[in-house]
């Protein structure tokens, strides 16, 4: 469904994202992990054209996307949640998928105009599904920061992704929050029959969530495989699970 061939990006004398390789299968679920600075964010960056990179290839559903800009990956079918909440704070609730669906609908010329009266059944059954259905009518900005991570990932859902990319989606919650976000990947995962890829630190949310494990360093993958097989993984110990201890 995804494939990644070799993608480089250097940033003047600094190789961020080194030579990386791998491939996505349809219904995959996962994860990419690794210290801070080992490129994880800018390879999200490559993959979702917010950068373009200096070499390699990348494509979805056979077709190369490598250096397309962002709202043509998304209308491709690849969506995106940041690493730093990333909504609009003044709008409601309501207002902030709503847009989304529209954009990507592209029923109306000025978003703003009657948005009341467009999506209205789409951008609900999102709002539901991410568990803010009763929050609909609030301030964005208002938000707990927990339901504000929970909001970009529906806005992400208004572009109706295949594949959904997913920037430490749990970042500053509490316990009790990341679990609650954990079991709502999974649904929507599921019931959506999403592909997904997501960067985190916190190795419960890796490995609660994740069929596959990808392991970064120095922007490179430096493994990759089963939960079971990177807890095993000598190299992996050393290098990443070590500095969380």
């Amino acid at each position: 469904m995804f494939s990644v061939k070799g993608i480089t990006k250097s940033f003047g004398g600094l190789l961020a994202v080194n030579g990386v390789t791998f491939h996505l299968e349809n219904g995959e679920l996962s994860s990419i992990i690794g210290p801070n600075g080992a490129g994880k964010t800018t390879l999200f960056n490559l993959l979702t054209g917010d950068l373009k990179p200096d070499s390699g290839e990348i494509l979805f559903k056979d077709k190369d996307i490598t250096g397309l800009p962002p709202h043509r990956i998304c209308r491709r079918g690849i969506g995106r949640s940041f690493q730093r909440t990333n909504i609009f704070p003044r709008l409601s609730v309501f207002d902030n998928v709503q847009v989304a669906v529209m954009s990507w609908e592209r029923k109306c010329r000025n978003i703003f105009l009657n948005a009341r009266d467009m999506n209205r059944k789409e951008t609900e059954e999102i709002l539901e599904s991410v568990g803010l259905g009763d929050k609909k009518g609030m301030t964005a900005g208002l938000l707990a920061h927990g339901d504000q991570r929970r909001l970009e990932i529906g806005i992400a859902l208004g572009s109706y992704p295949e594949l959904l990319l997913l920037d430490e989606p749990t970042a500053g919650m509490s316990p009790e929050e990341s679990n609650k976000t954990v079991e709502l990947i999974q649904r929507l995962a599921r019931g959506r029959d999403l592909t997904l890829l997501f960067i985190e630190h916190d190795m419960s949310v890796v490995f609660g969530i994740s069929e596959k494990v990808r392991v970064m360093h120095l922007g490179s993958i430096i493994a990759e495989g089963s939960p079971e097989e990177i807890r095993a993984n000598n190299e992996v110990q050393r290098i990443y699970l070590a500095e969380e201890d």
